[in-house]
């Protein structure tokens, strides 16, 4: 298993890196030499409780796995996202195996590509919410998003009257999203 770990936001540690590679390791009993990449990362955003990340890509002979945990632990993060690969893993077995006996029986021959299903159900609106949109600068905008402490923050420019979308940036700076 050829395995590499990144740290954001913090110096990975001889320990964690260790523990990280004993979880990953069960991994490897059920993939053909798969290729790791862990990045584990602190997110610096005071109003995020869950801000150790841990997020992983394995990359196999059939398709590329993806998974990203959060929680308020390292090590709790490292666990939530090895369960969460295993049961992709699973899935990804079962398929194959669902698909050569298919196969074997004469149905049609095997698909070369075989999608991976996110584990979660599809997303669903759960909340609307109106505001009314102010004209103001982005300077502004700053102002009012670090205010109200969200990651985004909705407003008319008063420059061009547009809708803009200010959002904070993983390295701490900011973005302005602006229509054409």
């Amino acid at each position: 298993m050829q395995f590499q770990v990144k740290g954001r936001n913090l110096e990975v540690s001889d320990a964690i890196r260790s523990y990280a590679e004993q979880k990953l390791a069960k991994l490897e009993r059920q993939l053909n030499d798969p290729r790791v990449e862990l990045e584990l990362a602190v997110e610096r955003n005071p109003s995020i409780a869950a801000n150790h990340v841990a997020e992983a890509t394995i990359w196999t002979n059939g398709p590329v796995l993806r998974a990203r945990e959060s929680s308020s632990d390292m090590r709790a993060s490292i666990d939530q996202l090895v369960e969460k690969l295993e049961r992709q893993v699973k899935r990804y077995r079962s398929q194959g195996r669902a698909r050569r006996r298919k196969a074997a029986r004469g149905n049609g021959p095997m698909e070369e590509t075989i999608p991976v299903v996110a584990d979660e159900a599809e997303p669903m609106i759960v909340k609307t919410k109106q505001f009314a949109i102010n004209p103001m600068t982005p300077e502004d905008a700053v102002l009012q998003l670090e205010l109200i402490g969200h990651d985004f923050f909705v407003f008319r420019s008063a420059d061009t009257g547009e809708v803009n979308v200010l959002y904070r940036r993983r390295d701490g700076n900011y973005g302005l999203i602006e229509p054409q």
